[in-house]
C-alpha cells in the first residue's frame, strides 16, 4: 500500500538509506528474498497489522523498530565462526549495531531484542514488539514457502 511505503518513509527514511541498510541488499534472508527486502516487508506488515487489528502503536517507533529488527549485517546462510545459532543470537546483535548507528528508544530497542519470541526466552513488553513478533513470522513463512514452491516447480 502507497500509504504505507509513505509511513516508511517518513519515520525510516534515514534507515532506508544507512550504508549498513543498504548492504543489506546483499544478504539473502529466506528463500530468494534479501535481508533488505525482508526487513521493508515486515515493516508493512506491522503497519497492515496495527491498523487491521485496530492496535494503537507509536508509528514512529513500529517502524523504526521493524526495519531495524533484522539489522545483524551479515548473511547467516554464510559459515561463521562466532558462536551461537543464528536465530537465537541475531536479535543481540542487530540490537548492538542498530544502537551503533541509530539513536533507539526504549520501544525500538525492546522490538529489536524480542523479535524472535518465543525462540528467545525475552516476551515483548510493548504493543509494538508483539505485533513485529506476529509480523516477522507471518513474512518468513510466506518467504519460505515461496522459496520451497520455486524448488518444487523447478
Amino acid at each position: 500500500m502507497l500509504d504505507d511505503m509513505l509511513m516508511i518513509k517518513k519515520y525510516g527514511g534515514d534507515i532506508i538509506a544507512s550504508r549498513g541498510m543498504q548492504a543489506e541488499k546483499g544478504f539473502r534472508q529466506h528463500g530468494a528474498v534479501s535481508t533488505y527486502e525482508h526487513s521493508v516487508d515486515v515493516t508493512r506488515m506491522c503497519l497492515r497489522l496495527s491498523r487491521g487489528l485496530r492496535i494503537r502503536t507509536d508509528q514512529r517507533s513500529l517502524v523504526r523498530g521493524a526495519l531495524l529488527h533484522d539489522y545483524y549485517l551479515y548473511d547467516w546462510h554464510e559459515p561463521r565462526t562466532e558462536g551461537g545459532l543464528h536465530a537465537f543470537s541475531h536479535p543481540g546483535k542487530a540490537l548492538k549495531n542498530a544502537a551503533r548507528d541509530f539513536g533507539l528508544n526504549e520501544i525500538e530497542r525492546d522490538m529489536i531484542r524480542c523479535h524472535m519470541f518465543p525462540l528467545t526466552v525475552r516476551p515483548p513488553r510493548f504493543r509494538e514488539s508483539a505485533i513485529l513478533c506476529l509480523a516477522d513470522k507471518i513474512c518468513a513463512l510466506r518467504e519460505t514457502c515461496a522459496g520451497l514452491g520455486r524448488r518444487i516447480a523447478g
